[in-house]
């Protein structure tokens, strides 16, 4: 399988869990990518799309995606876009999110706000989803748990799986492994 990483917004590829999950997966014998996305600090729906396009290539049911945060809505509208009538292989988002509460700043705010305003065509991108694993936890900082669980079960048929005491899976929240994600690949 050919499985892509996409970080998060402010992060890099060896930032929180994303160098363990590409050796530990490498190990299983699959091919893993984990690009830098364009202009983190400052992401903008458009641009990520783009790189993910870039990066991507040609879908097909052994591309995999695993991505956290921003990187999840990123690959949501990827798929969206895309004019492929397969399905891919498992997709699996850790701290993905619709809505957001508590953002630092006027800032933090207007670069948030295209990601949770612009609709996502959701039958567009369940079609081409063979299974969606999403995994959040009880004290993400951002809020909305049960919002953003319910739209990922309702809209996307995901199985949604709520962690404990996971803050948003970064390295700040003591999250620098994740073997749940690692077993959604057995």
């Amino acid at each position: 399988m050919r499985i892509i990483i996409i970080h998060r917004w402010g992060a890099n590829p060896q930032s929180d869990w994303y160098s363990w999950l590409k050796r530990e997966l490498e190990k299983k014998g699959h091919s893993v990518f984990v690009p830098e996305m364009p202009n983190t600090d400052e992401p903008m729906i458009e641009e990520w799309v783009a790189h993910l396009k870039r990066v991507v290539g040609q879908l097909d049911a052994e591309t995999c995606f695993v991505a956290h945060s921003i990187g999840c809505q990123s690959v949501l509208r990827f798929l969206e876009g895309e004019k492929y009538s397969g399905k891919v292989g498992n997709v699996v988002f850790v701290a993905g999110w619709f809505k957001l509460d508590n953002l630092e700043g006027e800032e933090v705010v207007a670069i948030a706000k295209p990601w949770m305003n612009t609709p996502i065509d959701f039958s567009l991108v369940r079609r081409r989803l063979n299974s969606l694993t999403v995994f959040l936890s009880n004290n993400e900082p951002y809020g909305f748990v049960q919002y953003n669980s319910d739209v990922y079960q309702k809209e996307l048929g995901a199985m949604v799986v709520i962690e404990k005491d996971k803050g948003h899976f970064t390295e700040e929240d003591r999250v620098v492994e994740m073997p749940e994600v690692l077993r959604e690949f057995d």
